[in-house]
């Protein structure tokens, strides 16, 4: 069955959040087709990393994202998949996005889940607004990932987020990980301690304006 769409966030959620749900939250939404492909691997190594440093988490893959459909805003109803979506956005933090580089751009099924995020511009907080936002791009070469960040940090910006100085960029030609999961380079992993520090940074400072901004629209 389908659910309304809401036209606005829930403030109390921004000022009454449970003891339970005092860590930060922090979203990643991404991945390929395949079950488990490099860039959804990549994306949980992430959220582990942002985990260690105290943030609870929730991951919108390449499974979960192919079940959305086509965004339509003329549509006033939205599909189960749709609503989790859009709640775990307006109840997050933080974010991570990560995409392959398709044709030297962003896969089709993360651009339609972040066109999606439409429907929150009339909420208080509307689509990234105020939140860090670290970013993943594997490619089968190097050209296309740095093409594919450009095009993702200006979509970031679009939607009002703040897309950490740090970003993870994955050749996946020879491929990225080891028998155990793990990056088979360490600057791999490198790079996901600092960007995941820095989401979880910026996570924590924008908590007081997001709690302030709050009060004065429910005021």
């Amino acid at each position: 069955m389908k659910q309304p769409a809401r036209e606005q966030g829930d403030v109390a959620q921004a000022i009454g959040r449970s003891a339970e749900d005092t860590r930060p939250l922090i979203v990643g939404i991404g991945g390929g087709a395949r079950n488990g492909s490099s860039t959804e691997r990549a994306m949980a190594l992430t959220l582990a990393a942002v985990e260690a440093l105290g943030a609870r988490t929730e991951l919108f893959g390449g499974q979960q994202l192919y079940q959305l459909p086509l965004y339509d805003n003329s549509h006033s109803v939205r599909t189960p998949e749709e609503e989790r979506l859009l709640a775990a956005v307006r109840r997050a933090d933080g974010f991570v996005v990560g995409t392959p580089a398709y044709h030297g751009g962003v896969a089709g099924v993360v651009k339609n889940a972040l066109d999606l995020l439409e429907d929150t511009a009339r909420d208080a907080r509307p689509y990234l607004e105020g939140r860090a936002v670290g970013l993943i791009v594997t490619a089968y070469g190097w050209q296309a990932t740095g093409v594919t960040l450009t095009s993702m940090r200006s979509i970031i910006h679009a939607l009002r987020g703040w897309p950490t100085p740090v970003a993870l960029t994955l050749n996946a030609t020879g491929g990225l990980f080891d028998e155990t999961g793990r990056f088979k380079d360490a600057r791999c992993d490198e790079t996901v301690k600092l960007m995941a520090g820095q989401i979880m940074h910026f996570a924590a400072a924008g908590r007081p304006v997001e709690r302030a901004t709050a009060l004065e629209n429910a005021g």
